[in-house]
């Protein structure tokens, strides 16, 4: 889970690649860098993402079993809320618990 200010998108294939800078982190649950890429498959029901907004996303890291692949992905059991102080406190506060 973190904060990420959409800054590019690009169709790669089947899935739209976005560049993202990484604002703030909630969880740990694999090390991110203060620019990254989100891939989301096309597919995916998951809402379009607009240059320049902010959202809270919740990603997985995803690596291949050849590990040649390793990115991070939003899926259809992941989500990206438009980032507002409100939601970063709840996750925070949730984060504190589990």
């Amino acid at each position: 889970v973190f904060h990420g200010r959409i800054l590019a998108q690009s169709l790669v294939g089947q899935e739209t690649r976005y560049e993202v800078e990484v604002k703030a982190r909630y969880r740990h649950r694999f090390p991110l860098v203060s620019r990254e890429y989100l891939w989301v498959p096309n597919a995916c029901g998951c809402p379009p993402l607009r240059r320049g907004a902010e959202y809270l996303l919740m990603a997985r890291r995803h690596v291949n079993h050849e590990h040649t692949l390793n990115r991070i992905l939003l899926q259809d059991d992941g989500y990206a809320r438009p980032w507002t102080p409100r939601e970063a406190r709840l996750v925070r506060e949730a984060a504190r618990h589990c």
